[in-house]
């Protein structure tokens, strides 16, 4: 699995070809043996594909032409055409998982301390998780896309999965029509600080 920490890469183009369930079980199953915050377990995750796939991205393609005409988080709005792309993605690919925090509440409902932290652990807890579904998607040559543009849908997806859960975002899973190569990254020596 070390090999896939280097290799992996997010993919943006997919085939056609469908994926079995005992694929999608062994990523998942992957995720849910990842380390968890006070053994909570916050995650659930929501496997859309086929019509019903293409009845959740509808939802999603709404609340983003929503959010352009009436902003619920207006300093975000110049990110708009990048959810429409990932929207885009997310319909080329053959899955899509939508990612909970059964713990969590919508983030337009203010928390106490308490509940900012507790929600801090659970999304780091979930974080974990989905690192290890996108190894283990890339262990089995599953290409991956860990999407944050649902909170530009955040109301009308929730609404429509008909949850009180707090949505964290997705994941697009698809067999590679790509290989790109690694994004930059920052040198070792710019990300770390020793203390004696």
């Amino acid at each position: 699995m070390l090999e896939e920490i280097y290799s992996r890469r997010s993919i943006r183009k997919y085939t056609n070809e469908p994926i079995s369930c005992s694929i999608i079980e062994k990523i998942i199953d992957a995720g849910r043996v990842a380390p968890s915050a006070k053994n909570r377990q916050p995650w659930k995750y929501l496997v859309y594909s086929g019509e019903a796939k293409v009845r959740l991205l509808s939802i999603m393609k709404k609340g983003i032409e929503m959010e352009e005409i009436n902003p619920r988080l207006p300093l975000s709005v110049n990110g708009i055409p990048d959810a429409k792309n990932t929207l885009r993605i997310m319909e080329n690919a053959p899955v899509v998982i939508v990612v909970l925090n059964t713990n969590g509440k919508s983030p337009f409902v203010q928390l106490d301390v308490d509940g900012r932290f507790s929600e801090m652990n659970d999304l780091l807890s979930i974080g974990a998780s989905i690192e290890n579904m996108l190894l283990k998607a890339e262990e089995l040559n599953i290409g991956t896309l860990w999407i944050g543009n649902t909170c530009f849908a955040y109301q009308e997806l929730m609404e429509y999965i008909g949850s009180t859960a707090e949505l964290v975002g997705a994941i697009a899973l698809g067999y590679k029509a790509e290989t790109p190569a690694m994004r930059p990254r920052k040198k070792i020596e710019d990300i770390i600080v020793y203390f004696d």
